[in-house]
């Protein structure tokens, strides 16, 4: 067994796990914003009428 095939798969595994939080946490923030954006419309038109 070469010791190079079993270290670049946890290096790349850890990497892969970043970028998925990532993304995740980029669509998180993303359906927070609208959710907010939202709320704040509501709420003024609630206050014009």
């Amino acid at each position: 067994m070469d010791s190079k095939d079993s270290k670049p798969q946890p290096v790349k595994t850890a990497a892969t796990r970043e970028e998925r939080l990532k993304a995740a946490l980029k669509a998180n923030m993303a359906k927070r914003k609208a959710q907010a954006r939202a709320r704040a419309a509501d709420a003024g038109k609630q206050k014009k009428d």
